[in-house]
């Protein structure tokens, strides 16, 4: 196995500070393994509880991590900004997300930090791209939907912007401007993609593994609401500029950037 272990992350970050965010409702069969891995990756471990109605936040008992809780459910990107603000707070250089569900293998992080740190100042998004034959189908088919519509909005070729697993710089997470109300639950990862490369911001795609627990509850995405969502939003974004053909254009003839480091893992 070739890819970059990071075993001591306090040591191996060197200058890097980092914080991870870790959104959960209704979590408790798969947060605490979710937040024990984080911490073998990066010291700073912030998992807000999102008005769960299980024992999500009895689960992190014990553990070093910072557990917030919001009394009444407000939505993931209400959740996933409340936790970005604390790191923030903490004078980081970068937030990694990460979902509670076991979607994401805290292990891989470590390939997300390194891709930044040859990539410094974009987005580093976790994406499901040599593990195809375990996403199903309804998903994939609406995820590739997303990506066309979501890249011409951005103006570059986007491979996966469904995904949660990521990285951001603080520098943009402190000058962006999105809705993070509950309106915006899953419009939140796709408007920021936008919004970043108004500010000069892409992203950069890490083949990671396609994961689907056994023992996770069903995920809150409502895929004819918050897809409707999303396009309503995407819409308003193209509209603001004319349909923004440019960025169409770019979308279309440019190459996705994709750090290969340790795609091999997951070819067959």
């Amino acid at each position: 196995m070739n890819g970059i272990i990071l075993k001591h992350p306090a040591t191996d970050v060197k200058k890097l500070k980092l914080a991870a965010v870790i959104p959960a409702h209704n979590e408790s069969a798969t947060v605490r393994a979710v937040a024990e891995a984080s911490l073998r990756q990066v010291p700073l471990v912030i998992v807000v509880d999102d008005g769960s109605e299980d024992a999500t936040s009895a689960r992190l008992e014990g553990l070093p991590v910072v557990a917030m809780r919001n009394e009444t459910n407000r939505g993931k990107a209400a959740s996933l900004w409340r936790g970005i603000e604390y790191a923030l707070a903490q004078d980081v250089d970068a937030v990694v997300t990460l979902d509670g569900d076991g979607q994401h293998d805290p292990a891989e992080i470590a390939r997300l930090i390194a891709a930044y740190r040859r990539h410094p100042g974009q987005i580093v998004i976790g994406a499901r791209l040599a593990d195809r034959r375990r996403i199903p189908l309804f998903r994939y088919i609406s995820n590739r939907f997303a990506n066309f519509w979501i890249a011409w909005a951005s103006g570059y070729p986007i491979e996966d912007s469904q995904s949660g697993f990521r990285v951001y710089p603080a520098a943009l997470l402190r000058k962006v401007s999105v809705r993070h109300d509950r309106s915006a639950s899953f419009v939140f990862e796709s408007e920021i993609l936008i919004e970043a490369s108004r500010h000069g911001v892409g992203s950069v795609a890490v083949p990671v593994a396609a994961i689907y627990p056994t023992a996770a509850r069903r995920s809150h995405f409502r895929p004819a609401m918050d897809a409707l969502l999303i396009t309503r939003m995407v819409a308003w974004k193209l509209l603001s500029r004319g349909l923004y053909l440019h960025g169409l254009f770019n979308s279309l003839r440019r190459r996705s950037v994709v750090d290969r480091e340790g795609e091999h893992l997951y070819k067959s």
